[in-house]
């Protein structure tokens, strides 16, 4: 029956929401089923949710009410939710939305195919896992982001237990996967054409502690520099409290990894970082981006900030403002604060009116913006390696992304050429104008793919 049925799969959330995804749909279709991203078409619709904060908690729910109606109607065969909002409110999608005819658990991925063809067999059952059990890896993966690209999901779940997050809670502890798997994956991919790889997990810097008995990112980046075909390696999601002086040296020793690091610090200053349960406080924040910066000069770093979070005063807010002004992050993200369900921090007393959450972030990301713009700016004249993402239709214009953009979240740099350019091809380019947080080039002299 599979090599006849179509599948339209949906996903949702963050990029280790992505591999999870692609892993499922190697699965599929290694048992004969077809992808498809028309619902007319589809026999069968899979949602992998998010719950993270509340928007992509809504995201999710909206989803698998609009999906709903196809199944209802039988339209399709099959409806499956699946990721994090389906592993914390498994019982709730049950009673709300009945037209859901199974649900798979964050760490039960791997029973994809067996749950699928139970519910076309009418024998509909879930599979939820034990959070905690060993990740899914050494699964082929489709890869959906192109082709030149690909990200590496080195771990799951998290044992930080911020105030404010429930990831524990349905991703489970920090366990790492295998060395020898993932290089074994990043072979492969790099095989299919991936130039990049994008390590990701909740918390990329502790990669290996559980395994190894300690650090063990800069050994894994090691091993991944020296694949053939590999051009970059990027590092997100890197918490600043765990990046060692050993993690420095490898950044600055391999070539192949892009100088560029994610670390979510979440706020600026100690008495809400202390609220929220972080492991820094501002001056242990403000050490090591000083270091990072001062071990390698050209370095991009990202963060992520929360505002609004509960007690968060107009103080608090200043001195976050202030804190922002003077560290000058290449890049900056920030949420407003959403409670969520099983957490301290929904708990507290002094939550705050969302108008005075949305009008921080306003004021903080107006600040970020100028900060982004200038450092824009500084890079006229430059010349820097950028990979083509694509190209503007009927006109002249490439779409690329230098080291210090990561897919999606980051900048782009657009090149006026002639030259016949491919997606996946690395080129010189010389920067001659900034639009926003955008760069515009052209190639150099020295034209290189």
């Amino acid at each position: 029956m599979a090599e006849y049925m179509k599948i339209l799969f949906v996903s949702l959330g963050c990029d280790k929401n992505l591999v999870d995804t692609e892993m499922m749909l190697g699965m599929l279709t290694q048992k004969g089923y077809e992808l498809t991203d028309d619902e007319n078409e589809a026999d069968v619709v899979i949602v992998n949710t998010c719950c993270f904060i509340n928007d992509a908690k809504q995201e999710s729910i909206n989803t698998l009410l609009e999906m709903s109606e196809l199944r209802k109607n039988n339209e399709v065969k099959a409806l499956i939710a699946c990721g994090c909002l389906a592993q914390r409110y498994k019982e709730e999608i049950q009673k709300e939305i009945p037209e859901v005819d199974a649900i798979i658990g964050t760490t039960a991925i791997d029973a994809i195919v067996e749950v699928l063809e139970w519910v076309l067999d009418g024998k509909g059952q879930n599979c939820i896992e034990d959070i905690n059990r060993k990740p899914v890896y050494d699964k082929k993966r489709i890869v959906t982001t192109g082709g030149h690209y690909a990200y590496l999901k080195i771990a799951e779940g998290c044992d930080k237990h911020c105030s404010y997050c429930i990831i524990p809670k349905v991703r489970g502890s920090f366990r790492s996967i295998p060395m020898e798997s993932l290089i074994k994956e990043a072979q492969t991919l790099v095989e299919s054409g991936v130039k990049e790889l994008i390590l990701v997990a909740q918390e990329t810097t502790l990669y290996g502690m559980d395994l190894y008995g300690k650090k063990s990112l800069p050994k894994l980046l090691q091993k991944l520099c020296e694949i053939k075909g590999l051009y970059w390696v990027r590092i997100l999601y890197c918490y600043p409290e765990e990046i060692t002086d050993e993690l420095i040296e490898t950044i600055k020793k391999e070539d192949k990894i892009c100088n560029y690091l994610d670390i979510p610090i979440q706020h600026g200053t100690d008495r809400i970082l202390k609220r929220m349960g972080r492991r820094t406080n501002k001056q242990e924040i403000v050490s090591i981006v000083e270091k990072l910066r001062k071990e390698i000069p050209d370095i991009c770093l990202r963060t992520t900030l929360i505002t609004g979070f509960p007690g968060e005063t107009d103080e608090d807010h200043e001195e976050l403002m202030q804190f922002v002004n003077d560290m000058e992050f290449d890049r900056l993200g920030v949420f407003t604060y959403s409670p969520e369900e099983d957490t301290p921090a929904a708990l507290f007393d002094d939550q705050l009116d969302e108008d005075i959450k949305t009008d921080r972030q306003a004021e903080i990301m107006e600040l970020q913006q100028e900060i982004a713009f200038e450092k824009a700016e500084e890079m006229v004249g430059r010349t820097v390696l950028v990979m083509v993402e694509g190209a503007v239709p009927d006109e002249h214009v490439y779409v690329a992304r230098s080291y210090k953009d990561a897919p999606n979240v980051d900048g782009l740099v657009f090149i006026q050429t002639s030259e016949e350019l491919m997606t996946g091809d690395f080129v010189r380019v010389k920067i001659t104008g900034s639009y926003e947080y955008d760069l515009i080039g052209e190639i150099d002299n020295e034209f290189t793919k």
